[in-house]
């Protein structure tokens, strides 16, 4: 598990294609690799990947064919940019909202501009995944937690703070770019839930309590 909150930016420093799977080197100087185990769990851009080699500036990792089919890594290469988090240990605080690392769907970032300090993204997701967004719900974009500001059809807006575009990767993302995008677990066990037709959660009960 992970929490949206991104401790460090690093790099794609090699990249090797084997039997249709890619291995990936990722090299970063801000966190503490040597302290971590073979077989611990870092989030790249989002994707929760398995570390399988360790040194001071990096770690290597496997990547499937089902993880470049559904998510954004497919198209990275050499030097480019990418936000890291380590798996959340039990005790450290929740500073975003809970993340999974198994990326939804791709989305598309359509427009950006500033808005006073701060950029102004709006981005687009496949149609299939908007009913788990909601105004001012939670979602994790490349890893990141954000907090959606408006929702129009499969776009939705969000405001990224100073601290948050300095800290990740981004401060980069013009329109065009493809981004790794996560809905929130919460909406998907509430759609379970109301699927199951148990009685137990209904539309009505939702309003009842101030969810809708």
């Amino acid at each position: 598990m992970f929490t949206g909150i991104v401790k460090a930016k690093g790099k794609i420093a090699a990249l090797g294609k084997s039997a249709g799977d890619v291995r990936l080197r990722v090299q970063c100087t801000d966190l503490p690799f040597m302290t971590y185990a073979v077989g611990d769990s870092i989030a790249v851009n989002g994707v929760c990947l398995t570390a399988v080699e360790l040194s001071e500036d990096g770690f290597e990792t496997d990547v499937s064919t089902e993880t470049l089919e559904v998510t954004a890594l497919g198209g990275l290469g050499v030097g480019a940019p990418v936000n890291l988090e380590p798996a959340l240990s039990l005790g450290e605080r929740l500073g975003g909202h809970l993340v999974s690392g198994h990326v939804d769907c791709v989305g598309r970032v359509c427009s950006r501009s500033s808005d006073a300090r701060s950029i102004r993204l709006q981005i687009e997701l496949p149609e299939e995944y908007a009913r788990y967004v909601a105004k001012k719900g939670s979602i994790c974009v490349d890893g990141v937690s954000l907090t959606i500001n408006e929702v129009s059809g499969n776009r939705f807006d969000l405001n990224i703070i100073p601290h948050t575009a300095e800290t990740t990767i981004i401060d980069g993302y013009s329109p065009g770019t493809v981004v790794n995008i996560e809905v929130d677990m919460l909406a998907r066990y509430v759609e379970r839930l109301m699927a199951a037709g148990d009685g137990g959660l209904t539309m009505d009960f939702l309003r009842a309590h101030g969810y809708v």
